[in-house]
């Protein structure tokens, strides 16, 4: 610290400070967290390590970052030390005292400036405290507190001074002062704490933001106050607790066995993919090989798996931030609601498309007006922080909550055996006929075809469409056409009838196909009708159907013949020589042949098969053959001639 760049009143001010008595430094606390490294000798520098303790605890105790007061003791002094080889303080051309270079402060003992490390420390680190703490004429950034980097900008420059060479920008060319000191001291920042990894935000700053005289020793007359950054800013690597979670910033960072980063003493104990989760462990520790460099520290650490631990360099980690939890959104919401940090920008895109941003509430609960979203569209949400950290993103995708439109419906006629027409893609079509529903899914191109019962004419359908989530269409109503007569009712026909009854259309002929031979009849003027069928055994199918007075043919309609009785015995030819009757029957059944008045039974075996013994029959006498069941179920009577 230069003193020829120090205002006047600023010196005597800073004599006032309660901070420069004994009493003060009396009490200081933090010298006693670095009593593991042993007592500091006289005239004699401390290890680069235990340097690094006192400063860290210095600056932490004093509400600054410790990043920039080690990278002001690097500007100032970048060895780090208050000794020379000789044992003697090391004092700068323009009297600039030890380790913080405290120059022409008649507010601190001066001898002990030279002398005493500690008080050179604490001098140094209140001095820099009051550029940040109690100097209002210094801009800083809006919203932003003393954990942040960025914004010890300025400050930074006051412990040099605001003078014209400190200028972030060459007045004359708008061009950024890399000479400036605070410019210098960030670089610092950059190098020792960061190890070069992270960039350090950048302010905005215009020519119009500084009033002064190049040609002048007066300090710098700020005009802009108050900043906005909208690169990301950095808080302290120094205040995490146990149990924080913690992100890595960068790729393929080497966890270690122990607290350095010499591989003698410390192995790899994985390397560490970027942005990979770590839970803190304890309190950072300090580099522990005597031969290292560094000036960051170390925390214990492990995976968020708990699979691996060990220790990590505090220029790797930052802040983790958990994605925004967001509320389940469908094709019809023009809001999206979710949760965050309290008062972060959210952003919600769609591809490339910013279709909404908000700022979340102190609870950190958010809505955004989108407009409505195509169903299935994937959203990308996230947000930033006040440092301007981006956070990890969530996807979300958009539900389908809007069903299909009502199929389409082909002409569906009273012959008619399946339902046709075309809906959304893959959709599920229903047709609903009185109560009893019938379903098909529809190709890639919507196109369906839904098998149905034969309907007659006029009945009404319903159809509707199911998506592949469930929304299901309005239905579409239409009725049956008639083309021709509706399929004849056909009453129960049993294994003992004769004729099969029913009704159709007026005057319509119905037809009864049995195995391939038709019988057919005429109805009458209501439609009722009677056709003679021969007898039929159980379960045999009936095909029926109605033809109009002018051709049309109904769809057919299928019955099976009910069983009420054993079925017509089967019967063997029977010859004038025969003396028995053999056929099949019903199991156990009681085969009945008569003759005449006469009359012969036998039982039929398990199988059916019966055998009834009679006399010998002259040639053309008709026999009369009949079964009757365990039941006294009495079957129809076949009728046979005895042959020649």
């Amino acid at each position: 610290m230069k003193s020829i760049l120090m205002k006047v009143g600023f010196i005597t001010f800073l004599m006032l400070l309660c901070w420069t008595n004994e009493e003060a430094f009396a009490e200081s606390t933090w010298t006693s967290k670095c009593s593991s490294f042993g007592e500091i000798q006289p005239n004699q520098n401390p290890t680069l390590h235990h340097m690094n303790c006192l400063l860290t605890n210095a600056a932490l105790e004093a509400k600054i970052p410790p990043e920039v007061v080690k990278a002001v003791v690097s500007q100032e002094n970048g060895n780090w030390k208050q000794f020379d080889d000789n044992g003697q303080p090391v004092i700068s051309g323009d009297d600039g005292y030890g380790l913080m270079q405290i120059t022409n402060q008649q507010g601190y003992d001066q001898e002990k400036l030279k002398y005493d490390i500690i008080y050179n420390i604490q001098a140094g680190v209140e001095i820099l405290s009051s550029m940040y703490y109690l100097r209002t004429d210094l801009p800083k950034i809006i919203g932003i507190g003393p954990e942040v980097i960025e914004n010890w900008y300025f400050p930074v420059m006051a412990y040099n001074g605001t003078k014209p060479s400190n200028s972030p920008l060459y007045q004359s060319s708008g061009l950024k002062n890399t000479n400036a000191y605070q410019e210098e001291v960030f670089v610092y920042i950059e190098k020792d704490s960061y190890l070069n990894d992270t960039k350090l935000g950048q302010f905005p700053f215009n020519t119009a933001d500084f009033e002064y005289d190049t040609t002048s020793s007066k300090n710098i007359l700020f005009k802009k106050m108050e900043y906005t950054l909208t690169e990301q800013m950095h808080a302290s690597a120094y205040h995490f607790q146990r149990g924080d979670k913690v992100s890595v910033t960068a790729d393929a960072v080497k966890l270690r066995s122990l607290p350095s980063s010499k591989d003698t003493i410390s192995s790899v104990v994985k390397f560490l993919p970027i942005n990979t989760t770590l839970i803190i462990e304890g309190n950072f520790l300090y580099e522990q090989h005597l031969e290292s460099e560094n000036k960051f520290v170390w925390y214990p650490v492990k995976t968020e798996d708990q699979k691996f631990a060990g220790y990590i360099s505090s220029a790797y980690i930052t802040k983790n931030l958990d994605a925004p939890v967001i509320d389940p959104l469908d094709d019809n919401d023009v809001l999206l609601t979710g949760k965050a940090p309290a008062n972060v920008t959210l952003q919600i895109m769609n591809g490339t498309k910013l279709i909404g941003s908000s700022v979340s509430n102190t609870n950190g609960y958010f809505k955004s007006d989108i407009s409505a979203q195509k169903a299935g569209a994937q959203l990308i949400v996230f947000y930033k922080d006040k440092l301007n950290a981006l956070s990890p993103s969530k996807t979300i995708t958009v539900l389908d909550k809007t069903a299909p439109l009502s199929p389409s419906v082909n002409m569906v006629n009273n012959k008619a055996t399946k339902a046709t027409g075309k809906t959304e893609a893959d959709a599920t079509v229903t047709v609903t006929i009185a109560g009893k529903a019938y379903s098909k899914k529809a190709d890639a191109s919507g196109n369906y075809e839904v098998a149905i019962p034969v309907q007659n004419a006029s009945t009404s359908i319903s159809v509707t469409a199911k998506d592949k989530v469930g929304n299901v269409s309005a239905a579409r109503t239409t009725k049956v056409t008639k083309v021709a007569p509706d399929m004849p009712s056909v009453n129960m026909v049993n294994n003992k009838a004769t004729k099969a009854t029913g009704k159709t259309e007026a005057n319509a002929t119905v037809t009864f196909t049995i195995a391939g031979k038709a019988y057919s009849k005429k109805a009458d003027a209501s439609g009722n009708y009677e056709v003679a069928i021969p007898v039929q055994n159980a379960s045999t199918s009936i095909s029926v159907t109605a033809k109009d007075k002018v051709g049309n043919v109904s769809a057919a309609r299928t019955t099976k013949v009910t069983k009420v009785a054993p079925d017509m015995p089967s019967v063997n030819p029977v010859k004038s020589s025969s003396t028995t009757v053999t056929g099949k029957s019903e199991k156990s059944a009681i085969v009945t042949v008569k003759i005449g008045t006469k009359v012969y039974t036998a039982n039929a075996n398990a199988a059916g098969i019966y055998k009834v013994y009679i006399p010998k029959q002259k040639a053309k006498i008709k026999l009369y053959v009949n079964a009757k069941d365990t039941k006294r179920q009495v079957s129809s009577t076949r009728t046979i001639t005895v042959l020649q």
